[in-house]
């Protein structure tokens, strides 16, 4: 079965404004990002996108010492965009948090200064704002915390210290007015970090197909997705990591999982004991590099918490969007969707710390389909091309894969 494509798409959120402007003053939040992030412009005629979340919402979700501005968001985009952030000029955020790409990019694990690989896939920083913690591990509380640690990850953006970056910036003439426009004072660390949360706080998900599906719109989906719906909370048990609540619709129950994909040829026990044995702090800085340039970063949450129960585990992604934000898992190792349910299906990867809710589904290979067809109808319908193009993409490519490994299977060694 080759379901239709679907796709996704940002939009501006109205809000109010802070003490800098005026309450009074209704702020619709980087049109220029949101037209950036897309692949082609509205078609004559058509109608905006219906926003997800309401004004009110987004304030509740947004800390009362960093109120979104367009000002302070527009700032957090420039530096978003900066590659002299980095120790070679040659790496910005956007460079693994791609508009183009769903705001992350379409490798297993993001690459940094001097081409070093990293070993956790970039997650996507649509909708963001939601999560209780961020990072797959959970090793930041906040936006404001996760947005300038990965300036200062070795493999990253590689600066070493705080003021190396922040003479960089007030070195450039624009940056040096729009700091004090924004805050009224000169260039300085603390204040990089809210202004790339609250630019990060505009980039959210607009309605899919599957809203209108449940706003009484039979048209919403089609029949091959609404299987996908039944078994998404049926027999195929996603709801019981992937909730779903009306009031935030985004399908993650903000805990932290294994489902055994860091599994693959690990075993935990031995890689526990070794990491004991290194003594691993609390210290945010060395959870940071332990996670993204060594062996222990397939411990997970384990790398934060130290409790037994977190090994191998990570966080549950939001679905939003989710066909624009491949290859998937924290370490970018399931290249399409098929390869999602497909896992999910097998059971995951057997370890002694595998969620006690992995158990193989037994669905069928229509049934397969169904469900990603449905995942599909989760991403804005706004620019069709764009998801058509990505759900061929992923289909071509699963397709043959599972040949060469028939292919292989059948002929043997």
């Amino acid at each position: 079965m080759h379901p239709p494509g679907l796709s996704s798409d940002m939009m501006p959120v109205a809000i109010s404004g802070d003490k800098m402007n005026p309450p009074s003053v209704r702020v619709m939040i980087l049109l220029a990002g949101a037209v950036r992030m897309c692949a082609q412009p509205l078609g004559p005629g058509a109608a905006p996108p219906v926003p997800l979340f309401s004004a009110d919402v987004i304030r509740s979700f947004t800390p009362a010492d960093n109120p979104i501005t367009d000002a302070k968001a527009k700032l957090g985009d420039m530096i978003f965009d900066e590659k002299r952030l980095s120790a070679d000029n040659s790496v910005a955020c956007n460079t693994c948090h791609s508009p183009r790409n769903g705001f992350t990019t379409h490798t297993k694990t993001a690459r940094g200064v001097g081409d070093q690989i990293g070993k956790r896939n970039a997650p996507s920083i649509l909708n963001a704002m939601f999560y209780k913690s961020l990072f797959w591990d959970g090793r930041a509380a906040t936006l404001e915390e996760q947005a300038t640690m990965p300036i200062l990850n070795p493999i990253e953006m590689g600066q070493k210290e705080p003021k190396d970056v922040v003479a960089r910036l007030a070195a450039i003439p624009e940056f040096v007015e729009a700091f004090q426009r924004v805050f009224g004072r000169p260039v300085n660390w603390e204040d990089m970090g809210k202004a790339l949360a609250a630019f990060e706080r505009t980039r959210l998900s607009t309605e899919a197909p599957f809203d209108r599906f449940l706003h009484d719109n039979e048209n919403g989906l089609n029949a091959s997705q609404r299987r996908g719906w039944a078994l998404f909370t049926g027999k195929g048990r996603c709801t019981n990591c992937h909730t779903y609540d009306p009031a935030l619709p985004l399908f993650s129950d903000n805990r932290f999982h294994n489902t055994g994909v860091a599994a693959r040829g690990r075993d935990f026990n031995q890689l526990a004991k070794r990491a004991a044995e290194r003594s691993l702090t609390n210290n945010k800085t060395e959870i940071d590099k332990l996670a993204l340039e060594t062996d222990y970063s397939d411990l997970g949450r384990f790398l934060v918490t130290k409790k037994s129960e977190d090994i191998g585990a990570f966080k549950t992604p939001f679905l939003r969007d989710v066909l624009l934000t491949g290859p998937y898992m924290h370490d970018g190792s399931l290249e399409t969707l098929w390869d999602v349910v497909e896992f999910f299906n097998d059971g995951g990867n057997q370890n002694p710390f595998l969620d006690a809710e992995m158990k193989p589904l037994g669905l069928t290979e229509s049934e397969v389909d169904d469900l990603v067809n449905f995942l599909t109808a989760l991403t804005s319908d706004r620019f069709a091309e764009l998801r058509a193009a990505e759900l061929d993409r992923q289909h071509a490519s699963y397709l043959y894969h599972r040949a060469v490994q028939d292919q292989a299977h059948h002929t043997g060694p």
